[in-house]
């Protein structure tokens, strides 16, 4: 779990190797890293990022490795003045034989030697080391120097660096397999892509206007195919993950250089990525009114977003005096800025919203309660009392249900299920604001260890208000039929915590006009995105790990569907409702004892097909819950809706149904998703499916 909000964004600079080169080392620092690094820190950077070696390394890896292997054998078959020549390439061959069975740097070679100049250094790997080159030789030999680089890192003490960016989309998977036996051969390194949002060099020819911040703000088949090509550096990305196995030692620096387009849909999907980095070199801001950097709106709205995922933001070039005023400072204190007014932050920071109440328990799998099984331990039922929306929702919901009944009529209440009695303190307090004396209240509950604190609260608070009965609500009786049954065993997917099975024993106190709070609840779906969650789930060491529904507080998950009918026209929302619960259960066949003979009025099904809009991996199923408790009183964790019907409601995190395998979605496509909730003798399941259709 993660701890607390930092009180700042991770911001780190980007030192250049000619920066290096020009820095003379004083005699307080002893070498010139280190006195960059000491710079570095006091103007507020809390890590660097500088390249591994210098020019001198580059100039003897091409010496030796960019003379083509089959020149040697064509040059002998020349004249005899091409003899010096030949005798080059030989020599330049045998060294890079040597090289390859040993390979080894020389001092001049590398930009740090010693331990204090590495501490808090990022990595740079050469960015001119080939990877996915079309050549195989050169392939090879980048592979070599790769592994080279990333051991001599690994020996100064460095945990992560940073890989060249990928060039050659048809070599995409050789720069993937070099990556993988990095991570193998490298078990204590964390590697980052380096990946621009887009490459600007594929739009050249097809823009016929400039790609200012402006003009990305016009919907036009330019942004059309910025768009697609913005899902090309995600199928890149996705690509290379799915080759590494998405290894969590492997993330992405994601290169912010060029202007981004106002579009938050096509760029929604990086929120459910690893991107533990994000390059801003001081090109991609611009001059507001009064001369100062600032950024593009879009890029704005991207950075503040994804602070919640506490990205480590590298800036490069803020001393080049690129913008006139502000100076190096400037580009700091304004992504601090951005920080500070981020909604996702702001939220996290003030109490008693979900953000805040949830630290710590981000993209963290919870298995779902099971009251019905488990006793609960009481400060789990503490966790839960603490959601004043929840309770004051349900005194309203009771309050009201009061106020409607007929004054000159006996009124029994039955809280089914009162835990340690938050529902039954409610109860009371709903009864005396309606100023109703003629109320009867009852108290049920089967968890032995949670029924002494009942008594506890009877004896010093309740008195002889409460009457208590300890049992099993679907097999106890109670002397008195029931005009109002309250009960609170939703769970994140409505009717996961066996809530119908549970109420179906419970229906049997009411009396034929009585009510249920709740009185009807319904589940949801939508498709999701989230690589942290996938690896999660496979992480679980257990056989159907895979198979199981989890609690979870969603951080990085990006729901893939769109509010459009897509293509078909027969698509629904971005997120649709699976299946209804009503109580009381209406002409229900009951036995003697006033119990369903069998379960198979819970068994639920829906088939649900949504619109695709932007190219995707699905890793699973948000599931939502929305219920009525009585007339237009609600609880809600329905993303659209939450806000308007139980905002900062804290007891439920929304169900995540994993898939065993991740399924690529293109771009446009259309969803569709079954689901279905089983049922026997012993117990309860779900299972779902997903296809995908062009």
């Amino acid at each position: 779990m993660q701890s607390p909000w930092s009180p700042s964004a991770s911001i780190s600079t980007f030192i250049t190797l000619s920066t290096i080169s020009n820095k003379k080392a004083s005699g307080s620092h002893g070498t010139a890293p280190l006195e960059l690094i000491a710079e570095a820190h006091s103007k507020g950077y809390h890590s660097v990022c500088l390249p591994l070696t210098t020019e001198n390394w580059r100039i003897r890896w091409t010496e030796m490795c960019l003379v083509p292997s089959d020149s040697i054998q064509k040059r002998t078959r020349e004249s005899r003045r091409e003899s010096k020549l030949v005798n080059r390439d030989l020599s330049a061959e045998r060294k890079a034989e040597a090289w390859r069975e040993n390979p080894c740097f020389e001092r001049e070679e590398v930009t740090i030697t010693e331990l204090d100049e590495a501490e808090n250094v990022t990595a740079i790997v050469s960015e001119w080391l080939e990877l996915d080159a079309e050549e195989d030789g050169i392939r090879y030999d980048a592979e070599i120097a790769l592994q080279q680089e990333l051991a001599y890192a690994s020996y100064l003490n460095i945990h992560t660096a940073i890989l060249p960016a990928p060039r050659n989309r048809d070599r995409i998977s050789s720069y993937a397999r070099t990556v993988r036996a990095c991570l193998s051969s490298s078990p204590y390194m964390n590697l980052a892509i380096r990946l621009p949002v887009y490459d600007t060099s594929i739009l050249e020819p097809a823009v016929t206007v400039p790609l200012s911040p402006s003009s990305l703000n016009r919907p036009s088949s330019s942004q059309a195919l910025l768009e697609s090509h913005i899902d090309a550096a995600w199928e890149t990305w996705d690509l290379i993950r799915s080759i590494c196995d998405y290894n969590i030692r492997l993330a992405l620096a994601l290169d912010l250089t060029p202007p981004l387009p106002n579009s938050p849909g096509v760029l929604s999907k990086w929120a459910a990525e690893a991107v533990r980095y994000i390059f801003l070199p001081s090109s991609t801001f611009i001059a507001n009114a009064k001369g100062y950097p600032v950024l593009p709106k879009p890029t704005q709205t991207f950075i503040r977003d994804s602070m919640t995922h506490r990205p480590n933001i590298i800036i490069s070039g803020a001393s080049s005096g690129l913008h006139k005023r502000g100076g190096e400072d400037a580009y700091l204190q304004y992504v601090k800025h951005l920080e500070r007014t981020s909604s996702v932050v702001q939220a996290a920071e003030k109490a008693g919203t979900v953000e805040n109440f949830a630290q710590g328990y981000q993209d963290y799998l919870q298995a779902p309660l099971q009251p019905l099984m488990d006793n609960l331990q009481s400060i789990t039922y503490q966790t839960f009392e603490q959601d004043p929306v929840k309770y004051q929702s349900y005194e309203e919901a009771i309050h009201k249900a009061l106020m409607e009944w007929p004054e000159q009529d006996n009124i029994v209440i039955c809280v089914a299920g009162a835990g340690r009695g938050p529902l039954v303190a409610r109860s009371l307090s709903a009864i005396d604001r309606s100023r109703r004396e003629n109320v009867r209240l009852y108290a049920i509950e089967k968890n032995p260890n949670a029924f002494v604190t009942l008594q506890n609260r009877q004896r010093t608070e309740w008195k002889d208000r409460v009457r208590l009965v300890f049992g099993d609500m679907r097999l106890i009786k109670i002397a008195d039929e029931v005009d109002i049954l309250v009960s609170e065993l939703l769970g994140s997917f409505g009717d996961n915590e066996l809530s119908p099975e549970c109420l179906d024993g419970a229906m049997r106190f009411l009396k034929p006009q009585g009510i249920s709070i709740p009185s009807s609840y319904t589940a949801h779906l939508a498709p999701l995105s989230s690589s942290k969650l996938y690896n999660e789930a496979r992480a679980i060491k257990e056989e159907k790990s895979l198979e199981t529904p989890y609690v979870v507080m969603f951080q990085a998950v990006n729901l893939l569907s769109g509010q459009g009918p897509g293509p078909s026209g027969l698509c629904g929302p971005q997120v649709q409702e699976c299946w209804e619960f009503e109580h009381p259960r209406k002409n229900s066949v009951l036995n003697a004892q006033g119990l369903p003979p069998t379960n198979s009025h819970n068994t639920r099904s829906a088939k649900l097909r949504f619109h695709i809009p932007h190219a995707g991996v699905l890793h699973g199923l948000a599931g939502y819950f929305e219920a009525i408790l009585y007339g237009n009183i609600g609880l809600s964790i329905h993303p659209h809706r939450k806000d308007q019907v139980s905002k900062d409601m804290l007891s439920w995190f929304p169900l995540f149904f994993p898939f065993k395998e991740p399924l690529y979605l293109p771009s446009n496509s259309e969803l569709q998703i079954s689901i279905w909730r089983l049922t026997n003798e012993r117990q309860v399941w779900y299972e779902w499916h997903a296809e995908s259709f062009l």
